[in-house]
């Protein structure tokens, strides 16, 4: 399969149908990856049995969700021993899997030390293993508070931390954050592990909004981007996938080898 995978978030995408019945949905859809925060209703046998059932790789999933209204603990004090176990416990799931990434989401409120240091455990119980630390700016616009919340601060973190963890760009929350997703693109550089497509305002399909898609496919092509693009929107409508044809199109064309190899 040329070019880099597309991926279906199944927390926003085919979410009326059973998670199980996703899988299949987002194959026949024409996905090649599929992404999940917190896959564990599925043991990793199970998961790995519908992905190879229909084909598709698993292309990110997070260290845990937190409680309710939570969205992550690694910027929470007096959390610590939970992230860590919570981060071990994924990590294994990931490499069970073929996962490439662990999501370590901060978390609403919270302090830089504490997340600083849950982001450097995260890094040593990584080493050695094949699933690296991943890591996004969340807008205030979808989760106000979010303790990771500008790109600049992402990417702050990256520089600090080299080659120790990846970072994803979401075009959205980038656009809400003031950015530039394809400027944002760009300075991530070697750093940049994921994508995530939706449009701004509105957090839709591609397409509903002012994102300028084409310079964001650029710049991943100028950056030899191989991993998965991940689509994580909320759809407009039943006819939310019409997008799907063109860009697979603009992908095949491109030709770049994808980390994930042929599916």
């Amino acid at each position: 399969m040329p070019g880099n995978p597309f991926s279906a978030h199944l927390g926003y995408l085919f979410a009326k149908l059973p998670l199980e019945d996703r899988f299949a949905a987002a194959r026949a859809a024409g996905f090649e990856a599929v992404e999940h925060p917190a896959p564990v209703a599925l043991s990793p046998d199970r998961m790995r049995t519908l992905l190879e059932a229909t084909g598709l790789k698993l292309a990110q999933i997070t260290s845990g969700m937190g409680g309710a209204g939570e969205k992550g603990i690694a910027s929470l004090a007096g959390r610590e021993t939970e992230f860590r176990d919570g981060y071990a416990r994924a990590l294994d799931y990931a490499e069970a899997v073929g996962c490439p990434f662990v999501h370590a989401m901060a978390g609403v409120g919270g302090d830089d030390a504490t997340y600083r240091g849950n982001i450097e455990a995260a890094v040593r119980l990584s080493e050695g293993r094949a699933p690296k630390v991943l890591v996004e700016a969340i807008s205030h616009a979808a989760v106000p508070g979010y303790h990771m919340a500008h790109v600049d601060d992402l990417l702050a973190l990256a520089r600090s931390l080299p080659g120790q963890i990846s970072v994803l760009i979401d075009t959205f929350h980038a656009t809400a954050d003031g950015h530039d997703p394809a400027a944002a693109i760009r300075a991530a550089g070697s750093a940049l592990g994921h994508v995530h497509i939706a449009d701004h305002p509105g957090r839709s399909e591609p397409g509903t909004g002012s994102v300028d898609f084409p310079a964001v496919l650029g710049a991943l092509g100028a950056a030899g981007y191989r991993g998965a693009i991940g689509f994580e929107y909320l759809p407009s409508g039943p006819d939310h996938l019409t997008w799907l044809t063109g860009w697979r199109g603009m992908r095949d064309r491109s030709n770049r080898p994808s980390v994930y190899g042929e599916t």
